[in-house]
């Protein structure tokens, strides 16, 4: 049996996982959601100190299954620095302790393996990584080496739902309160354009959609007339408001609050707009990887694919190119061990140990071979 350890950001997971056929033994996850939610996001600092005080606790209620263990793995790779490091200071002191050989594992390569929890990986694969502040189309050949084939050039899918949520008064996590206000609003109310429309360049970019968003808070939060003859936004603003966009000492900054005036149903239309909207800038450029490659099945993984909308229309892609759509359990979708426990234990059987753990808060998907 193996034993993970996951502190990348802002949850402290250990899992136990049998070798031999990947059943999951122990499962344990504190989340830090409501301590980071009075601050609008992840606060590292904040993060390591509660990492700090809940690992302990967390591998101690594992101690039962310590006589079976064969390894210690752990994230060390990529993350906050500040959470990575007491997950690979537990590990270390664990696995001395123990006298355990020590696997470091690539918490994105986790993820990639959450499609595979009970069974052996199957390649070559496309995947789409949401996770955190990561949005990236990945090729992996038969021979489990990957290639980045396009990734965000600036904020990432859930770093945008995080952020207009924010501007919205909204709670945080944004991805979860983005979905569930969306549900009561009108999609179609404000015409934010497509990121990147027209381009042939296989990358994301949700900077100006954010911005869209601004935008429209904004002008609902300026305007003194009913909302029913307010003009819809085209490009995020619309033209008898244009003076806004000269007013630079008037527009907040994407860190500001806006007042609660904006009346629920138009923060709905706008939560709804902007879910709509990016989650076709995720399928539009995603046509354009599939128009070059030719795979058997295509993966989604990350946090972020729990997004309701995003599935739907991934499943609908994926059926016009006859390809077969893997997903991640909802419960394993975010950060947790199970995913690291199951990329350990492929490493395990290769005898890949580690001598030196290191910490590297960035890190490369690119030519990293991961059977």
């Amino acid at each position: 049996m193996i034993l993970a350890i996951e502190s990348s950001c802002d949850d402290s997971s250990v899992a136990i996982m049998k070798a031999s056929d990947f059943s999951l033994v122990h499962y344990e996850k504190i989340s830090q959601e409501e301590e980071h939610a009075k601050y609008g996001g992840v606060v590292p600092e904040l993060a390591a100190r509660l990492h700090t005080a809940a690992l302990p606790e967390v591998i101690l209620r594992a101690k039962e299954h310590f006589s079976a263990l064969k390894a210690i793995a752990v994230t060390n790779e990529p993350g906050l620095s500040v959470s990575l490091l007491p997950g690979i200071v537990a590990a270390k002191a664990l696995a001395t302790a123990l006298n355990l050989p020590l696997i470091s594992v690539n918490h994105l390569v986790g993820h990639i393996y959450s499609l595979f929890l009970e069974g052996p990986i199957k390649l070559p694969l496309g995947v789409l990584l949401v996770s955190g502040g990561h949005t990236m189309i990945l090729g992996i050949n038969k021979t489990g080496v990957i290639s980045v084939l396009g990734a965000t050039s600036d904020d990432s899918f859930g770093e945008s739902f995080d952020k207009s949520a924010k501007m919205l008064g909204l709670g945080y996590p944004g991805g979860p309160q983005i979905q569930n206000l969306a549900l009561k609003g009108d999609d179609r109310a404000y015409d934010f354009s497509l990121p990147l429309k027209g381009t042939k360049r296989l990358e994301y970019s949700f900077s100006g959609l954010k911005n869209q968003v601004r935008l429209a808070c904004l002008e609902l939060e300026n305007s003194r007339i009913p909302y029913s003859v307010i003009p819809r936004l085209d490009r995020g603003i619309s033209s008898e408001n244009s003076r806004i966009s000269s007013e630079n000492s008037r527009i907040p900054s994407l860190n500001s609050k806006f007042p609660s005036e904006i009346p629920s149903q138009q923060k709905a239309n706008i939560a709804a707009s902007f879910e709509r909207v990016a989650c076709l800038h995720i399928i539009d450029r995603l046509k354009l990887a599939f128009s070059s490659q030719k795979w058997a099945r295509f993966g989604v993984v990350g946090g972020a694919s729990a997004n309701l909308r995003l599935r739907s229309m991934l499943e609908s892609l994926c059926a016009s190119y006859d390809c077969e759509l893997l997903f991640a359990p909802l419960e394993y979708c975010s950060d947790n061990a199970v995913m690291i426990a199951r990329a350990a234990v492929t490493k395990y059987h290769n005898k890949d140990f580690c001598e030196s753990l290191e910490m590297h808060p960035r890190s490369s998907l690119e030519n990293l071979k991961i059977i």
